[in-house]
């Protein structure tokens, strides 16, 4: 059974919204220039590439954003959160600039905020689940500047102390839920045999994979069939390589259906194997309906929604620090593209009636148990099979 170095932490309580007055945050807009520069082209040091919009004053860039693994153009998580940040930015006139680290550590992390903070910066956006460490130091280090972590909260490097700051706002995400809808929209819509690609076996990405198939397995209950198949594997990155789309291509040729591709850009080898053998594919975060004719939905995160608002909230003087903000279906904080998607027979007024239960409370998923990513190991499912691929 493999094994995660980090820890499963999920808030269970919901919180209040992302509107509600907290610890206030304040800044002065700056004037944003005419264009946007390339990513290869602006370099602030060494470790750092950035696209932004330049303050005419001397004050920098306001509002910054530090990728995750990943690039800031990876139509998943970063550019989500980037595009939420972005049009708060140039809505307000602030000079915003985003940051990309050489290597995914702590250190390279915390020395790229420090980058981030010489540059000007008031307000950081930390997208990824590898920050809870770096946050957690800098929460302490940089008092007077303010942290949005999305897909985690702080603690330090063993998990002895779990701390959150008035300076931090984390967010994080039922991934389970649009995971389900996801499974359940597969399966409604005709699929039988389906695929989980995952990248790191990080929690936001297991819970996608364990929702994706409760999804399926409800789906076929309510239908009657009892021959679902399910491949599953993480592929321990979130790179696109040849290694995920010749696994990709081998489970369509050997007849997967429709895969769902689960981790920054592990969904473009899934894309390109669905494009060379005529399948189906499923994108993650955001809608990727736009990237290949062989996307058929998407399991969204409201990202762009939710940092946008928390930007919004902290130059409103109402940023709610100091405790965790979830996005779920009972906040519209997930769901599918409905308008996008390519479904033959799953219709909206289908999406609306399972939607409808999973903001209700109506369905109970499983959460992952303490170092473990095998959902053979946690899911009883009743008409769904997974062959969980190590």
């Amino acid at each position: 059974m493999k094994k995660r170095a980090l820890g499963l932490a999920m808030a269970v309580l919901m919180t209040a919204a992302l509107s509600a007055c907290g610890s206030s945050g304040s800044g002065t807009a700056g004037t944003s220039a005419s264009g946007e520069t390339t990513a290869a082209a602006d370099k602030t040091a060494e470790t750092t590439g950035a696209t932004s919009k330049k303050s005419d004053s001397s004050e920098g860039y306001e509002i910054a954003l530090i990728t995750d693994l990943g690039t800031i153009d990876d139509k998943s998580f970063n550019q989500g959160a980037w595009e939420g940040m972005k049009k708060y930015a140039e809505e307000k006139g602030i000079s915003y600039k985003y940051y990309q680290p050489q290597e995914g550590t702590t250190d390279s992390y915390l020395e790229t905020i420090g980058l981030a903070i010489e540059g000007g910066a008031k307000l950081i956006v930390c997208p990824g689940y590898l920050f809870e460490e770096p946050v957690f130091i800098a929460q302490d280090q940089y008092k007077d500047v303010h942290f949005i972590l999305l897909d985690g909260e702080p603690h330090n490097a063993d998990y002895s102390e779990k701390r959150t700051e008035a300076n931090v706002m984390p967010i994080l995400f039922q991934e389970d839920e649009p995971g389900f809808l996801a499974g359940y929209a597969a399966v409604k819509d005709g699929n039988t045999k389906l695929g989980f690609l995952g990248g790191m076996a990080v929690p936001a990405v297991v819970r996608f994979g364990y929702g994706f198939a409760e999804g399926a397995d409800y789906a076929a209950k309510e239908m009657g069939i009892d021959n679902i198949e399910i491949m599953y594997n993480y592929t321990g990155a979130f790179a696109a390589t040849p290694e995920a789309q010749s696994m990709a291509a081998s489970w369509f040729q050997n007849g997967t259906q429709v895969i769902f591709g689960c981790g920054g850009a592990v969904g473009n080898s899934v894309m390109a194997a669905a494009e060379e053998k005529n399948g189906k594919m499923i994108g993650v975060d955001v809608d990727q309906s736009f990237e290949s004719p062989s996307v058929i939905t998407s399991a969204m995160k409201e990202l762009s929604v939710s940092v946008y608002d928390g930007v919004k909230a902290f130059y409103d003087n109402q940023f709610p620090g100091g405790k965790t903000s979830i996005f779920s279906a009972k906040n519209d904080g997930i769901g599918l593209p409905m308008e996008t998607s390519k479904f033959t027979t799953f219709t909206k007024e289908d999406y609306d009636k399972i939607y409808a239960e999973l903001k209700a409370g109506k369905i109970t998923l499983v959460q992952p148990s303490e170092d473990n990513n095998n959902p053979n190991v946690d899911l009883k499912l009743e008409k769904a099979k997974i062959t969980f691929v190590e």
